[in-house]
């Protein structure tokens, strides 16, 4: 009660001296040292590497390296040690640091220490913090109150940060191949690109209804129509549907694409951008062991995953029939592919036609089977309202997913742009709309007459990107590589960690 926080602003900040610096300084039988200036930025040295090179010290956002040597030829030659750190990564960044005098001394049980003679409470905690040696162990808790499992781990701010690694990453492949960023609505009258229930909300002032979207697709569209030729975005999308380890209402996709390519070009631009991100972001250690020195070959779970390229290549037919022991696109020529279906242990719903028939067989006894990245090629035409139909047979489209861990990682087509056609097919999913498949596409007569003005031939790519960050900090679930995922909501009174 009365506590004023300091209005200070001059940079004075708490310093943790590490034991074996401490110990060096004080000598085996001093109870006290000498006084040393510290202050300027905060940083804890954590030990010695090695005592002709440097120590390295955990500042509260960076890695810093100090030279040990600064600290052994500074004492006995007067009475300070100036102590330089440098960020990592940074050879011109040097900060001296000198702020405040501190005195070298020993515990009544010969513990190095640093004597304080003052001390200004900066901010007064109300509730306690979780301690720092365990960490925030209540997951429930980590993920509603994200602000404790940050405080008690520098290792989760670590975490955090790597996903920011990736993004960069990712924009550095784009636009190193000349792709431009920009940024579409959020906010649609007509929910499209994508099977998924919408979330709506109303608009008061035009006293109508609008949905969040649930792909970022159809607009980025509209510009290859309007004349540019290499566009992405990184947004977020959203869509109303449950809990999982792998899903949340609100997630980020990247969605890219390029005027004048195929399915066969998106391969190699999702290729380069998996690799690139995990060249970027470090394989996770493994019990104190130093990273792997081939950011391609990391562990996911409790297996090895090799992202080396080229990648896996195979249509979902093949897959299919390696899995389930029969020739699906023979089933489909004869009329049998439903009871071969039935007979593999697939569920169907009635009323499916032989095109989702033969996605579910894929979705249900294929998918979860591809660890190493694979790229799964030509889909069917029935549940691909978007992409284009295959010349030599066109019951299937130019559609590729990449799947890495058994999870569908990225999507891309060879876009489709007939006009004729594409009215047809929002037509069959209107009509299975009517039915009661409240996933598939609405008709958008807007999205029609842009590609009505001639949209050029294209190919196209949607990557989830925490998909992509779970993969490559080997998580376990989409929440932990989310700052604040969706969270069911709660009455109770929530314990404090």
């Amino acid at each position: 009660r009365g506590f004023t926080p300091t209005d200070d602003d001059h940079g004075t900040h708490n310093v943790i001296v590490g034991y074996d610096i401490v110990d060096n300084l004080l000598g085996p039988g001093d109870p006290i040292g000498k006084e040393i200036h510290v202050g300027g930025i905060p940083f804890t040295i954590v030990g010695v590497g090695d005592r002709q090179g440097k120590t390295m010290g955990l500042s509260q956002d960076n890695w810093v390296a100090i030279p040990l040597s600064t600290f052994q030829q500074t004492y006995g030659y007067n009475d300070s040690i100036d102590i330089y750190a440098r960020a990592s990564g940074d050879a011109t960044a040097m900060e001296r640091v000198k702020d405040e005098v501190r005195t070298l001394m020993r515990t009544r049980r010969g513990e190095p220490t640093v004597l304080v003679h003052t001390l200004t409470p900066l901010v007064k905690a109300l509730r306690q913090p979780p301690e720092k040696f365990h960490g925030l162990q209540d997951q429930e808790t980590r993920y509603r109150k994200r602000y404790y499992d940050l405080m008690s781990s520098a290792g989760q701010r670590r975490h955090f940060q790597h996903r920011a690694e990736l993004l960069r990453s990712v924009r550095r492949t784009l636009e190193g191949r000349d792709f431009l960023e920009v940024e579409t609505p959020i906010l649609q009258l007509i929910p499209g690109g994508g099977h998924a229930v919408p979330f709506r909300t109303h608009w008061n002032a035009l006293h109508t209804d609008v949905y969040l979207r649930i792909a970022i697709e159809l607009h980025l569209k509209r510009l290859l129509v309007g004349g540019y030729r290499r566009v992405y975005e990184i947004g977020r999308v959203f869509r109303n549907e449950g809990l999982s380890p792998r899903h949340n209402p609100e997630f980020t996709m990247l969605e890219a694409y390029q005027a004048y390519a195929d399915y066969a070009d998106m391969r190699e631009l999702t290729e380069a951008i998996v690799v690139g991100a995990a060249q970027a972001v470090p394989p996770p250690a493994e019990g104190g062991d130093p990273p792997a020195p081939d950011p391609l070959c990391r562990r996911y779970g409790d297996r090895d995953l090799n992202l080396t390229p080229p990648f896996r290549t195979k249509t979902m037919a093949r897959l299919i029939e390696e899995v389930c022991g029969f020739d699906p696109v023979r089933a489909w020529d004869d009329g049998s592919l439903e009871a071969r279906a039935r007979q593999a242990g697939v569920e169907l719903q009635p009323g499916q036609g032989p095109g989702t028939v033969f996605n579910e067989v894929y979705e249900q006894k294929v998918e979860r089977t591809l660890f190493d990245p694979t790229f799964v090629l030509d889909y069917p035409a029935e549940v691909s309202p978007l992409a284009r139909r295959r010349k030599d047979d066109p019951r299937f489209v130019e559609r590729f997913e990449l799947v890495v861990a058994g999870r569908e990682l990225a999507n891309a087509f060879s876009e489709l742009n007939d006009p004729i056609d594409q009215r047809a097919r929002f037509e069959e999913q209107a009509r299975q709309r009517d039915l009661g498949a409240t996933e598939t596409q609405p008709l958008d007569e807007d999205f029609l007459e842009a590609i009505e003005a001639g949209m050029p031939p294209a190919g196209g790519l949607g990557i989830g990107v925490d998909r992509l960050v779970m993969l490559l900090t080997d998580s376990p679930g989409i929440r932990d590589v989310l700052l604040f995922p969706t969270m069911r909501p709660t009455g109770d009174a929530e314990a404090d960690p």
